[in-house]
């Protein structure tokens, strides 16, 4: 089999190109091809086909034609669809699978793959289909305004950023993408949660959005069962992610447990400042990343946005971590309430410290809680249960057609 893979990007930075790699990595060791489409960019890996990734698109700066030209691009991508068409003609994938691909490459591409008769499968690693701004947010609140197709809100609200003229582009971009039809074309939608299944499917038929929740290598995780006594915040210092909430039930606790925050982001200086018994320790990456998970008594997902299948509960759970995480988006779907780790009302100082004072004063708990973690990663949420059922879904598509 040979599959194109798009990606804006093509180097390994975290987040949902985590997901991309593994697969990518897993088609070529069972013998498949692989084919990459990118943005051309100096922390690329190498590939076989860079010389066909299209030139940087920068949207910041520039003059007012230049803007303009940044925009239009944004919406649709002429350079995207022609380089993406010469590979395909060039290469013949049996199938080409979409990642993120919004504002670089822009969806353009699906259409030129299927004008050329190639099938497309797009994972959803955000709400992009149902969201303009992607994220389901306005004003760093939860919404759902535009979630049956009435992208005028996103203006209305002033969604991004509080900005009207963002706000339009966003609107444009949605407007024109449905006028062209372009997810409406993708044979297969790959969601990652129940809860992003559902929310695609306001716009998409249901039948064509595969549940398919993300793979954990908990082969490769090995777990010392260390415990050093802090609960532990891996992730953007940023409103929706909680951090806020879960400082001020650390800060409000009267039983003294240790918080360690890792990560960086734009609250990360009024953080800091605000609250001086918690221990930020910045951007952690390889080693050092692996020890502060395997040493935490707890990992705290206190999102207050709709999460989607965060690998960071799937990695603390590999190292037999139970998890604290808010029942937002597909979190509930990963931590199972009193079994795996807790459960808590997303932005509820009081419900985040109850569950962390009860866990960081029962070190029992935490283990046999940790233990059972380990065990649902396994069971559920294994990278070979992940790759059988992706080839499923190829199978199934390159069968239909």
């Amino acid at each position: 089999m040979k599959i194109l893979i798009a990606n804006k990007f093509f180097f390994r930075n975290g987040g949902s190109e985590v997901v991309m790699f593994q697969e990518r990595d897993y088609l070529l060791a069972s013998g498949h091809q692989v084919v990459d489409f990118s943005m051309r960019d100096e922390r690329n890996l190498p590939s076989d086909y860079a010389d066909q990734f299209i030139e940087r698109q920068d949207y910041r700066g520039g003059g007012k034609w230049s803007k303009l030209k940044s925009a239009a691009s944004m919406i649709h991508s002429p350079e995207a669809v022609r380089r993406i068409s010469a590979l395909i003609q060039a290469t013949r994938p049996d199938l080409v699978h979409c990642h993120n691909i919004y504002h670089q490459l822009t969806p353009s591409i699906i259409g030129a793959a299927k004008k050329l008769g190639i099938p497309v499968v797009l994972t959803l690693h955000d709400y992009k289909p149902v969201c303009p701004v992607y994220n389901r947010l306005s004003q760093g609140k939860p919404c759902s305004a535009c979630i049956d197709g009435d992208f005028t809100q996103v203006m209305k609200r002033r969604c991004a950023d509080g900005s009207l003229g963002k706000s339009a582009l966003l609107y444009a971009e949605a407007a024109v993408q449905r006028m062209l039809g372009n997810y409406e074309q993708v044979d297969a939608f790959i969601a990652p949660s129940r809860f992003m299944q559902e929310s695609i499917s306001h716009r998409i038929p249901v039948e064509k959005v595969r549940l398919l929740y993300n793979g954990m290598d908990t082969e490769g995780v090995h777990g010392t069962g260390a415990d050093d006594g802090y609960a532990l915040y891996l992730g953007r210092l940023s409103a929706e992610k909680g951090v806020d909430t879960l400082l001020q039930a650390h800060a409000s606790s009267l039983n003294g447990w240790k918080l360690v925050v890792a990560g960086t982001g734009p609250l990360e200086a009024e953080l800091r400042l605000t609250y001086k018994h918690a221990s930020f320790i910045g951007h952690v990456t390889g080693d050092r990343l692996r020890e502060v998970i395997d040493r935490a008594s707890v990992v705290v997902v206190p999102s207050e946005w709709y999460e989607n299948c965060p690998m960071s509960v799937l990695e603390a759970m590999a190292y037999g971590k139970p998890v604290v995480g808010s029942r937002m988006g597909g979190i509930p779907e990963l931590v199972l309430d009193g079994e795996t780790g807790f459960l808590f009302e997303a932005g509820s100082v009081d419900g985040l410290r109850a569950c962390l004072d009860q866990l960081m004063q029962d070190g029992n708990l935490r283990r046999r809680l940790g233990a059972n973690a380990r065990q649902r990663v396994q069971a559920d949420f294994s990278i070979d249960g992940h790759n059988t059922g992706l080839m499923d879904i190829y199978e199934s598509i390159l069968k239909a057609g």
